[in-house]
Protein backbone atom coordinates (compact mmCIF):
# COMPACT_ATOMS: atom_id res chain seq x y z
CA UNK A 1 0.00 0.00 0.00
CA UNK A 2 2.88 2.40 0.81
CA UNK A 3 4.18 1.61 -2.46
CA UNK A 4 1.09 2.52 -4.35
CA UNK A 5 1.26 5.92 -2.90
CA UNK A 6 4.54 6.36 -3.59
CA UNK A 7 4.24 5.26 -7.13
CA UNK A 8 1.00 7.93 -7.29
CA UNK A 9 3.44 10.59 -6.01
CA UNK A 10 1.66 10.89 -2.99
CA UNK A 11 4.74 11.15 -0.42
CA UNK A 12 3.26 12.77 2.38
CA UNK A 13 0.26 10.13 3.08
CA UNK A 14 3.16 7.47 1.83
CA UNK A 15 4.51 8.13 5.31
CA UNK A 16 2.01 8.83 7.55
CA UNK A 17 0.91 5.11 6.71
CA UNK A 18 4.16 3.42 7.44
CA UNK A 19 4.60 5.74 10.70
CA UNK A 20 1.35 5.11 12.11
CA UNK A 21 0.97 0.81 11.28
CA UNK A 22 2.20 0.24 14.78
CA UNK A 23 -0.27 2.76 16.39
CA UNK A 24 -2.91 1.73 13.92
CA UNK A 25 -2.49 -1.90 15.24
CA UNK A 26 -1.58 -1.67 18.89
CA UNK A 27 -5.34 -2.97 19.89
CA UNK A 28 -3.93 -6.57 18.74
CA UNK A 29 -1.56 -6.15 22.37
CA UNK A 30 -5.25 -7.14 24.11
CA UNK A 31 -6.53 -10.16 24.23
CA UNK A 32 -8.84 -11.10 21.30
CA UNK A 33 -12.28 -10.86 23.69
CA UNK A 34 -11.57 -7.18 23.62
CA UNK A 35 -10.50 -6.14 20.23
CA UNK A 36 -14.10 -5.45 18.68
CA UNK A 37 -14.71 -2.83 21.41
CA UNK A 38 -11.47 -0.98 20.81
CA UNK A 39 -11.53 -0.62 17.35
CA UNK A 40 -14.95 1.60 17.95
CA UNK A 41 -15.59 4.20 20.45
CA UNK A 42 -19.75 3.53 19.99
CA UNK A 43 -19.90 4.56 23.57
CA UNK A 44 -18.18 7.73 23.31
CA UNK A 45 -19.96 8.43 19.79
CA UNK A 46 -23.50 8.07 21.66
CA UNK A 47 -22.63 10.37 24.50
CA UNK A 48 -21.86 12.93 21.54
CA UNK A 49 -24.72 12.34 19.57
CA UNK A 50 -27.22 12.51 22.76
CA UNK A 51 -25.35 15.75 24.01
CA UNK A 52 -26.20 17.19 20.48
CA UNK A 53 -29.56 16.56 20.32
CA UNK A 54 -30.30 18.37 23.64
CA UNK A 55 -28.25 21.46 22.71
CA UNK A 56 -30.11 21.48 18.99
CA UNK A 57 -33.82 21.22 20.95
CA UNK A 58 -32.58 24.80 22.89
CA UNK A 59 -30.75 26.44 19.82
CA UNK A 60 -29.15 29.58 21.20
CA UNK A 61 -27.50 29.77 24.28
CA UNK A 62 -27.33 32.86 26.23
CA UNK A 63 -23.56 32.31 26.75
CA UNK A 64 -21.17 29.11 26.78
CA UNK A 65 -21.73 28.91 30.20
CA UNK A 66 -25.13 27.75 29.95
CA UNK A 67 -23.99 25.36 27.25
CA UNK A 68 -21.65 24.01 29.21
CA UNK A 69 -24.14 23.56 32.67
CA UNK A 70 -26.54 21.82 29.93
CA UNK A 71 -23.74 19.03 29.19
CA UNK A 72 -22.43 18.81 32.56
CA UNK A 73 -26.57 18.08 33.72
CA UNK A 74 -26.48 15.16 30.58
CA UNK A 75 -23.57 13.72 31.64
CA UNK A 76 -24.61 13.71 35.00
CA UNK A 77 -27.51 12.01 34.34
CA UNK A 78 -25.84 9.62 32.16
CA UNK A 79 -22.72 8.68 34.98
CA UNK A 80 -25.69 8.75 37.63
CA UNK A 81 -27.96 5.78 35.31
CA UNK A 82 -27.63 2.51 33.97
CA UNK A 83 -26.61 3.53 30.97
CA UNK A 84 -23.33 5.10 32.85
CA UNK A 85 -22.81 1.71 34.75
CA UNK A 86 -23.07 -0.65 31.84
CA UNK A 87 -20.05 -2.54 31.75
CA UNK A 88 -18.18 -1.78 28.27
CA UNK A 89 -15.92 -4.63 28.29
CA UNK A 90 -15.08 -7.81 30.41
CA UNK A 91 -11.77 -7.00 32.25
CA UNK A 92 -11.32 -10.59 33.33
CA UNK A 93 -9.37 -11.50 30.23
CA UNK A 94 -6.74 -8.28 30.47
CA UNK A 95 -6.61 -10.26 34.74
CA UNK A 96 -5.23 -13.49 33.51
CA UNK A 97 -3.08 -11.98 30.82
CA UNK A 98 -1.55 -9.98 33.16
CA UNK A 99 -1.59 -13.23 35.78
CA UNK A 100 0.27 -14.73 32.82
CA UNK A 101 2.59 -11.84 31.63
CA UNK A 102 3.93 -12.01 35.60
CA UNK A 103 4.05 -15.73 35.67
CA UNK A 104 6.34 -15.91 32.76
CA UNK A 105 8.21 -12.70 34.29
Amino acid sequence: MVGKLREMKLKEAADKVEQGVLETLTYMHFPREHWTKIHSNNAIERLNREIRRRTRVVGTFPDGHSALMLVCARLRHVAGTHWGNKKYMNMQHLETQTDMDSAVS
